[in-house]
């Protein structure tokens, strides 16, 4: 097993956000209409990468939404995100363990989507065996449902894997050809670069391919941003899958080898976590090694970019899964 390692920033604590008083008065007074009280407890997201204003607001009688906002001037790419995502948990299958949206505004220049609050909090790292357990069964109703897709789902037009990975995910290529610059890399992989484009190369073509013993066109979905930060475990130790933005046309093992990256982090056997996940049958003997190659270019090569807006941690969230993806192929491939 590898030795454990851990983020440089709790994922609880990546997130700067404008907290219930930093919002427009007139965004404040719509959300209270809505609620049909005002908040006596909010308790701001300190999990994701971007800033926009997400927190669970509580309300005298007890009552807990969660909601997220975002100016539709400053923050349009929020707002366009929120409201994409809203339609999506209104269309998954009834049953699914993902928070359902309630209602949604605009008010003084700002989008406000409330969602279903759930008690809990993010996994802790290293992860906890029942609780990564929880979140591979969560993940495993969700592939099964999302395999053959409802009709109001696959009429939102939704992009697919294959596409991304050609425009966003793919970029050792990019560096072999000398179009991006080369990422730091532990000496184990820096002979390897060669392997890393033809493994990478490969997953536009696996992304596409109908299921196994199927001739049908693949039309199932995957989250496609699966992480333990878009994860929350209730009170129950049931888990709840978050984030819905990214949904898309892929194979689930794309979802379940980027979930199991903080595993193998964690010491744990993620390989053995991935080959007897339901989201794996009929996947290519070589998909987790393509997968983790596609993942390590893309996270590696951000993370050497400028720094963001968004978070100050991202770019460091970004180097070390990076450097655990790779280190889980190198693991894999039993590069010296």
């Amino acid at each position: 097993m590898p030795a454990i390692s851990l983020p440089p920033v709790p994922y609880d604590a990546t997130a700067v956000r404008p907290g219930w008083a930093a919002l427009p008065t007139g965004l404040r007074d719509a959300v209270v209409a809505r609620l049909g009280a005002p908040p006596v407890a909010v308790r701001v997201a300190g999990a994701g990468f971007t800033g926009g204003f997400a927190a669970v607001l509580e309300t005298a009688d007890g009552a807990r939404t969660f909601l997220k906002a975002a100016s539709l001037a400053q923050q349009r790419h929020l707002v366009d995100w929120y409201a994409h995502e809203a339609l999506v948990l209104a269309r998954l299958p009834a049953g699914l363990p993902v928070p359902r949206p309630r209602w949604a505004l605009t008010a003084a220049g700002w989008y406000a989507l409330c969602l279903d609050a759930v008690d809990g909090a993010p996994p802790r790292l290293p992860w906890k065996p029942d609780e990564l357990a929880a979140t591979l069964t969560a993940y495993a109703q969700i592939a099964a449902a999302l395999a053959d897709p409802p009709a109001e789902l696959l009429g939102l037009g939704l992009p697919r894997l294959s596409d991304l990975a050609r425009d966003d995910i793919l970029w050792w290529g990019e560096v072999a050809a000398g179009r991006e610059p080369a990422p730091e890399l532990p000496d184990r992989a820096r002979s390897r670069l060669p392997e890393l484009v033809a493994l990478e190369s490969r997953l536009p073509a696996y992304a596409d391919a109908p299921p196994a013993g199927s001739d049908r066109p693949a039309t199932g979905l995957i989250h496609c941003d699966l992480r333990v930060d878009n994860v929350l475990i209730d009170t129950a130790g049931r888990a709840w899958i978050c984030d819905w933005n990214w949904l898309c046309h892929g194979p689930a093992w794309f979802d379940l080898a980027s979930l199991l990256i903080t595993a193998y982090a964690s010491g744990l056997d993620a390989d053995a976590a991935f080959a007897s996940h339901p989201a794996a049958a009929g996947a290519p003997p070589d998909a987790l090694d393509v997968t983790l190659a596609a993942l390590a270019g893309y996270l590696l090569t951000s993370a050497a970019a400028s720094p963001s807006s968004a978070s100050p941690h991202i770019r460091a969230h970004q180097r070390w899964s990076g450097e655990q993806a790779l280190g889980w192929l190198a693991a894999r491939r039993s590069w010296g």
